[in-house]
């Protein structure tokens, strides 16, 4: 059932963005939140237009008008924060202490909850399939969060795909995997199609075998809760083409690569946060 504005809103929004209105989309879609209980705030007039027309949200150029709901979406680009934390001027809105859930990345909840003192603060890494309601979001929880609040959070990234909770001291693991790891998948999908091209297949075929195959091998897996390995060992028949294929994939160090890139990611990550 969704939440409904009554005289308060129940969700408002810091940034109209890609990844805002990925989220937003769903919760309406799914009925999570009612569009007339949510509030955009974006600086650009046009933009504001478009959530207007295509969602039938409230929209506002004022970011201090979004802190008077229930829950805030801190949605931005981190290297705004600043500004826009200074613009809201919040010592001297002491009234105002909505549930804060920030998306931003490198942003740490000590850094959250100074910048918002006085609020709840919830840090979530979502990722880009969020756009298309199969992300994979990690929350990691402020010091003040009541089991309530958890619930809304929850509740706000399960409508775009699976949510885990963890220490925010995994929160760098998290971006190194699945924060970065739509760019190391759609390597492997480019991958396949250019090997499927290069043995003959046309382009678009190849292509479209390419993401079925992981689609697929991702289902199976899920839907199995078989163990990677397995599923391998079970393709791979003795002497066949695939173990011929996995050789060929171990020779030019395909897994020590994928690792490598998790831990590229995940040292980057953390610079950035300091």
């Amino acid at each position: 059932m969704a939440k409904e504005s009554g005289n308060n809103l129940a969700l408002g929004v810091i940034g109209g963005g890609v990844m805002a209105e990925a989220i937003v989309s769903c919760l309406i879609a799914q009925k999570v939140y009612a569009a007339d209980s949510i509030l955009v705030s974006e600086p650009q007039e046009k933009r504001r237009e478009f959530w207007q027309q295509q969602y039938g949200v409230g929209v506002t150029d004022e970011n201090l008008a979004v802190m008077n709901a229930e829950t805030v979406l801190l949605a931005i680009k981190p290297q705004i924060l600043e500004s826009v934390v200074t613009a809201l001027d919040l010592a001297t809105h002491q009234e105002l202490s909505p549930l804060i859930v920030s998306i931003l990345a490198g942003v740490t909840l000590e850094s959250l909850e100074s910048a918002f003192a006085g609020c709840p603060v919830i840090r979530v890494m979502p990722n880009t399939p969020a756009t298309v309601g199969a992300a994979m979001s990690a929350i990691a929880l402020g010091t003040d969060v009541s089991s309530q609040q958890i619930q809304i959070a929850t509740d706000i990234f399960a409508a775009v795909g699976e949510v885990v909770t963890v220490p925010e001291s995994l929160i760098d693991g998290v971006t190194g995997l699945s924060g970065s790891g739509p760019a190391y998948v759609a390597l492997m999908v480019e991958a396949l199609a250019d090997g499927g091209v290069a043995v003959g297949l046309p382009r678009a075929i190849a292509q479209k075998l390419a993401i079925q195959t992981l689609l697929g091998t991702a289902k199976l897996l899920q839907e199995s809760g078989m163990h990677p390995a397995v599923l391998k060992d079970r393709v791979s028949s003795p002497g066949g083409t695939t173990i011929a294929g996995v050789a060929a994939l171990e020779k030019g160090g395909f897994r020590a690569a994928v690792m490598e890139a998790v831990k590229a990611s995940y040292q980057r990550s953390q610079e950035l946060g300091k």
